[in-house]
Order: structure tokens, then sequence, then C-alpha cells
């Protein structure tokens, strides 16, 4: 049996490793001894089977096998059976996670359960790629973190990947636009299926054997040449393993939803037709997910209704439209362009609360008076008739004194969110300041103006509303009578600080002369207010907010309600956009069926479904955010040469990072071409440091810069510091 297997082995490896590499390094062979117990891990294989196996066969190579195996074994990596025979550790059974990639090509495998990742050389990845999920076997233990190898890849995440085709005379190859989301892939000429050289593409992988280092595909899609705009927003998508296209199934039920209310329907529902009614959206709005109507009961309190799309009456469990709406988890935002989740003839006809219009909507009615008591709520399926659609502009101007249409309605609204506003903040939820860079296009779609846009009251008002409703159905569904079982829910949840991140934050904000408690969680989010507060209108404002943001956790859907912190909420979910996301539409479902029957579909499965969410919504900020530094390239490709002021935004091992104040877009200095001296990156203290000279560059440094080079395709902007 195990000759037969050492022949297997033998015949799979196509690679002369002691041919190939005269002078292989220490860690590669002891990558390549890994490789073989992996195949077989309850096996006892000798130094002259593994000799054998890997092609050792000179005195000098055979030694060298000997003393990688000799230190395997003394760190306990593998185990020493006799004097001649080793083994994989007894009991080192392989876990099971998420694979990510970093850039170099080292990896970190997620497993549930599991406090701290698992480290993975880039020698141990084998053929896994990013997102997958594999089985990884640790073989060292370590203070800090364990390091591992992949055994197995137990689902691909994708096997479509963009990149550009470069053709030579017998074979051609898809170089990925990133080593961390793409793959080399070897493509015969027959399968290029049209594709030039030079051509951006979409390739699929058909098969990837054992023994080969690539994977062998196909050209699915021809995407264009590089530097169009089309062409480049497509290879951002499809990167991110997001379709642009909806498949014909998904249109042609899409075709088949009525735009006109059904009567029947209508009485089924409560009526608020004849009750004031808008929305609140930015200018270039066409999915209008939410509305706010108003009204003065005769006890004298407000009844104010958070009125929701009610895509669930369109979108029917298994259906077509669900399966793609689950499949894609949210639409989409690039620069010039949206990817909705669902076809425009719902997220755009159908189900949006346009104006004038009857609509069938899922609502959250509260009677509250003014100053934000609330003494009853109600939930429901509901039809309105949107009055008016303003403009955050229209709103703001509104709120701020002029006239217009609603201002005594709208006013009381904003003073009523400013109050549940101001005792958010007491609980302890965190005060963020969201800035936003938008780009004015003109009518080639190219970029004329960068815009910042901020928060301002007529956001406020909408946000403030949208979270009671989400707060409120969250704890209808979760506190429940007594005797009722609980059944899964969606829940938006953001876990308590790492007091290790927030340890590197104080560091950081030390270099503007700022010191603040970051030990006791409870207090973080307070004392972070009182700093934002005393930054407020400092130069370095924006740039301590956000590195607070990147401290903290980050949001995602669980089952498992550990409380949202930055809210400050125990009970919080997404109930207020489901056009644009999935898990609105998952609570919809389920809050119908509390209403209603009391009979719960969906169980465990739940948990792996918002697990898939939570994955897309960070895809789809990915190609947000690639789209924004492809916009910032085309911005500035015209400037080169030019000198701009700044404020160092970033500093990592390979260079510092600058934030330049006229165009708001960011590039990077590469730590050689730091002038004046040799640089290092100090870890402990956040800063970069001349050898000789001990000149620092710290975070919210100012300095000048100069733009020495654009790469669009790469979406990288070269700086040079020249002051």
């Amino acid at each position: 049996m195990m000759r037969n297997f050492i022949e297997y082995l033998r015949t799979m490896s196509k690679k002369k490793f002691f041919k190939t590499n005269k002078s292989p390094k220490q860690s590669g062979i002891k990558a390549l001894i890994m490789n073989v117990f992996e195949k077989n891990p309850d096996s006892e294989l000798t130094h002259k089977q593994i000799c054998y196996l890997v092609d050792a066969k000179d005195p000098a190579a055979r030694q060298q096998v000997f003393d990688a195996m000799q230190a395997l074994a003394n760190k306990g990596t593998l185990t020493r059976v006799n004097h001649f025979s080793f083994s994989l550790p007894k009991g080192s059974k392989p876990e099971e996670g998420i694979i990510q990639l970093t850039q170099r090509g080292a990896a970190f495998v997620m497993v549930d359960g599991r406090e701290k990742d698992i480290f993975v050389a880039p020698q141990n990845v084998g053929q896994a790629m990013n997102g997958d999920r594999v089985t990884v076997r640790v073989f060292k233990k370590g203070a800090q973190r364990d390091e591992g190898a992949v055994v197995q890849v137990v689902e691909r995440e994708r096997v479509q990947f963009v990149g550009t085709i470069k053709v030579n005379r017998q074979v051609a190859l898809l170089i990925p636009d990133s080593n961390r989301t793409g793959i080399e892939v070897e493509i015969p000429l027959e399968k290029l299926n049209g594709a030039q050289h030079g051509e951006k593409a979409l390739a699929k992988i058909t098969v990837w054997p054992k023994s080969a280092d690539r994977p062998y595909g196909e050209v699915i899609a021809r995407l264009g040449f590089p530097g169009n705009n089309d062409t480049e927003m497509l290879s951002i998508l499809y990167s991110q393993g997001i379709d642009p296209v909806f498949p014909d199934e998904v249109m042609a039920e899409a075709e088949r939803v009525p735009v006109e209310l059904e009567a029947s329907e209508i009485a089924k529902r409560r009526d608020f037709r004849e009750i004031l009614t808008f929305t609140i959206d930015p200018f270039d709005a066409k999915d209008f997910d939410d509305a706010i109507s108003y009204r003065v009961l005769e006890n004298g309190h407000l009844e104010i209704g958070v009125h929701i799309a009610d895509v669930s009456h369109y979108v029917r469990p298994g259906s077509a439209m669900d399966k793609e709406a689950l499949k894609r988890s949210n639409s989409v935002y690039l620069v010039d362009r949206v990817v909705p989740m669902l076809p425009e003839q719902l997220s755009n006809v159908a189900c949006s609360l346009r104006p004038n219009e009857d609509k069938y909507s899922f609502s959250a009615v509260f009677e509250m008076d003014e100053n934000g008591k609330v003494y009853d709520a109600w939930y429901g399926k509901t039809v309105i008739h949107s009055n008016r659609r303003f403009t955050y502009e229209e709103a703001q101007e509104i709120i701020t004194g002029q006239d217009g249409d609603y201002a005594e309605e709208l006013r009381t609204i904003d003073k009523i969110a400013k109050i549940l506003r101001e005792k958010r903040l007491k609980n302890g939820a965190l005060s963020i300041e969201s800035e936003e860079m938008r780009f004015k296009l003109n009518e080639k779609g190219e970029p004329q103006e960068v815009v910042i846009k901020t928060s301002k009251d007529a956001h406020k008002l909408i946000e403030e509303f949208m979270l009671l409703a989400n707060r409120s159905v969250a704890k209808f569904l979760t506190v429940l009578p007594k005797g009722r079982e609980k059944f899964p829910v969606v829940y938006r949840v953001h876990d308590q600080p790492d007091l290790d991140k927030m340890a590197m934050f104080s560091t950081f904000i030390e270099k503007f002369g700022h010191k603040i408690d970051l030990n006791d969680p409870k207090k973080i989010a307070i004392n972070l207010n009182k700093l934002f507060e005393s930054l407020r209108e400092e130069n370095e404002f924006s740039l301590v907010q956000s590195m607070a943001i990147r401290s903290m956790a980050k949001a995602a859907y669980d089952t498992d309600n550990i409380g949202h912190y930055g809210l400050a909420f125990e009970h919080y979910t997404h109930f207020t956009s489901p056009i644009r996301r999935y898990a609105d539409l998952l609570v919809h479902r389920i809050l119908q069926e509390e209403l209603t029957t009391q009979k719960h579909r969906y169980g465990n499965e739940l948990n792996e479904v918002c697990k898939r969410i939570s994955r897309n919504e960070r895809k789809a900020a990915e190609a947000e955010r690639e789209s924004t530094k492809y916009f910032q390239t085309l911005f500035v490709v015209d400037k080169v040469g030019e000198t701009f002021h700044g404020t160092i935004s970033g500093i990592a091992e390979h260079g510092l990072f600058v934030r330049m104040d006229e165009n708001q877009c960011e590039g990077m200095v590469p730590m050689p071409l730091i002038p004046g001296d040799r640089f290092y990156f100090d870890g402990d203290k956040f800063r970069i440091v001349g050898v000789r000279t001990k000149k620092e560059y710290n975070f919210g440094d100012r300095v000048l810069v100069k733009i020495a080079d654009v790469n669009t395709r790469k979406r990288q902007i070269d700086l040079e510091l020249v002051g």
C-alpha cells in the first residue's frame, strides 16, 4: 500500500526541485517535505522515501533534506517515529475556515470559534485562493499566532477572474489585476474566444491539476482594452465576483411584476394614502426605499410613520429574483454607475416609493410626542401615497429657515431627530460625522471636480428615524411574551473594540498631542466623542475620525445578538432598505411571519446566510473603494509634475501616504524615495525614521508633494516629497 502511494506521488511530481533550484533555501525544502506529508497525513515516511519523492539524488541534496526534516522535528512540526521514520504529530487534526490572502502571497485562515487566525506562509498556501473554504493543519504553535499549511480546498469562493491577456506563440496567459483577488491562468489559444493580446478579459478556470503551478481556463467575456472607463469598472466588478448583468430568467420574472396595485391587496393593508407622506433622498436617487408620514393625533401626540418599500410582496422565497438577490446580497454604488441588487423594474419602478404614486409598503408607525418619547408602536403592511419628494439640499434649506413645502412638519421632525440623537450619544453611541468623496462628471464620464459630502441636519433627520425603526423592529422580534420560544433573527451587530487596536490608536493620536483613556470598553465611545468634539474645527479631525473607525470592529450580520456597540443599542437589525440589502428583505419576511402565523421558515441555515451577505457586503465595499481610487487617478492624471500641500494620512513598511488638500486624492511616497537619508518603519511608534539623521515622519505631518506618476490601471498615484 505504501509503495503504491510513493509511486503515485512520484508520478504526480513533474517538477525536479533539486534540478531547477541549484541552491534551494531550507524554507523551500521544508515546504516541499510538508507538502508530501500533507498528501497522506496518516503515513510514516523515511528519509530515503522523502529523498526519492523530491528527487534528491546527490549526497548534498540528501543531506539538505535530512537537515530540513530534523529541523521540522525539532520544532514539533514532524514527529520522529523511530530513528528513520517521521510523521505528522498525532492528534493534529486539520481545521476548516476561510482563507484571506495578502498582497505578498501569505495568508490567514479564519476558523469559527478560534480566537486568532492561523498564519499560512506563501509556500504553504498551495492551490488555495482568496476567500476559499479550506482545511488547514497547524504545525507551529505561537504566543502571538499559530502557523499552518493548507491541506485541501473544500470549496472555491470563485472560479472566474479578471486580468489582462498576454499571448505567446504557443499559449496565452491571463495576468490578474491583483495577486490577492486573482491568479495567473493558462489559456489554450483555441479557448481565447476572440480575446486579443493586451485586452482585459474574464476567464473561467476549467481544470487545475494537482501537479500544476497554475490552473487552465478559457475566456468567457471580453471586457475591452485598459484605460476605458467601462472596461475598468467592469474589471473592478468582476474582480469582486459581482456580475453587472442579470440572468435572463431573473429579467423575465421581473418584467412580469405588475406596477398597478390590486384592490384586493389594498383591502388587506392599513391605508395611509390620505396622510401627509414624503421622501428625502440624494438628488440623483432613483430607488426610494423609505418615506416618512406625519399627522397630529386627537390626544396631541404625533404619529410618525416610517414606511419601507414592500419588496417581500414581489420577491418571494425561492424565486429566480430571490436567489439572485441572495447571490448579490446588496446593491453596489460605483462612482459612475449603480449595480442594483434587484432589476430596475423593481428597484426603480414597482418598489420605489416615487412621488404621486400609490405604493405598497411595510411600516413601523410610532405614537410619540415632540420630545421624542415613544408611547406606542405598530408594525404591518400598508399602502401609501408620497405627496412630495425632497432632495437633501431642499430639505436642509427648509430646516435652516427658508420657506418651502411642509416647513412646519419638517422642522418638528428635525427637532425630534435631534433629541433622539442626543439621547443616543448620552447612552454611549459614537458620534461619527460621515464624509464621502464624490466626483462631478462631465458628459464623457470624466471627473471634473471633487466634492466632499458631509452629513447635515436633513441627513441626520432621516438617519435617526431609520435607526428608530431598525432598533424597534429588532426589539419586537427579540423580546417575546412569556412562553414563546425564540426564533432565528438577522441582527446587525458591532462588537466591542479590541483593546490592542485601541492602544495603536492611542499611539496615533499622541502624534497630535492628544491623550485619552481607551482602556475601559464602556467608556471608549464617550471619550472618543469628547476627542472628536475638541477636534471638530481642526485640520486633523477627518484623519483622526477615519483612524478611529479603522480601529473599531467591523459591523456584520449575525443570528447571535451581541448588540451594536457603535450605536449603543442592545437590539438592532436592518429593516429600512430592502431594495438594496438582502438582510432587510429577510427581516421583512421574519416580521410578517411573527405578525401573522408566528410560524417561522428560517432555521439554523440563517446563520450561513448571514455570513454570506456579510462577505458580499465587504466585496461591494472593496469595489466601491477601487472605483473611487480609479477616478482619483483620472482626476490627477494630467497634473503630473504639479506640487500640492498635503497631510500624511498613512504610514506603512513600504512608504507613507499623503492626502492632498486641494483635491483630497491620496498618493504614496515609496520608502526608498524619501530624500535625505535611508528611512525605516518603526512599528512600535508608527513612524518613519531616518537611520542617520533621526528625522521623523508621523501621521498628520504637513508636507509638500509633487505628483511623480499616475497609473490608472493600478489605481496608483506616486508622489515625491519636495518640502
